[in-house]
């Protein structure tokens, strides 16, 4: 018997996933739904905003994964807000969305290494305020710097026109996101 052709592998994964998706959540290239549902339907609506949460799902892990760090994506998410503002370990546990030990434990780790400090607030002794340190500083600038390296291989081999494309997009994911 014949080998399966990659259509029909996509065909047999899809059957029991969600808006035609395919072992790895992607959709299959060419779908006949594709073809026939107006831009303004709410199927095309649904695909879309499919497609869309996997292509971000996919750029976040991957720029999260391939770039190499020693700090892990939830602590550094916790430098990022540090970077913005001082807060208690209440008020970024709340933000985070995650347990207060759970912070607490976070929050401890990067006082173990040196990047980020606890001081009394200066109106409430009773709360104790957390910052970055110049190190904490120093490591967010330059994992920023490996992740915009990462993006920007990714998009030198890009044509004008799809850079330009993209850029519009960048704007407009944005402006859903703020709403």
């Amino acid at each position: 018997m014949p080998a399966p052709d990659q259509t029909d592998t996509q065909q047999a994964d899809t059957d029991s996933r969600p808006h035609g998706t395919v072992r790895d959540g992607t959709a299959p290239a060419d779908s006949a739904r594709d073809a026939i549902a107006p831009a303004d339907s709410p199927d095309s609506t649904a695909r879309l905003a499919h497609d869309l949460r996997i292509a971000c799902m996919r750029v976040s892990r991957r720029v999260r994964f391939e770039t190499t760090s020693t700090i892990a994506p939830h602590q550094l998410s916790v430098i990022v807000r540090l970077a913005q503002s001082s807060y208690s370990s209440g008020e970024l546990a709340a933000i985070e969305r995650v347990s207060a030990p759970s912070m607490s434990r976070t929050v401890g780790a990067l006082v173990e290494l040196g990047l980020v400090e606890r001081a009394t607030d200066s109106e409430d002794g009773r709360v104790v305020r957390l910052s970055l340190t110049d190190e904490g500083r120093r490591v967010l600038d330059e994992h920023r710097v490996r992740r915009d390296v990462w993006m920007i291989e990714r998009l030198d081999g890009l044509s004008a026109d799809e850079r330009d494309l993209l850029a519009r997009a960048s704007e407009l994911l944005n402006r859903v996101f703020d709403q």
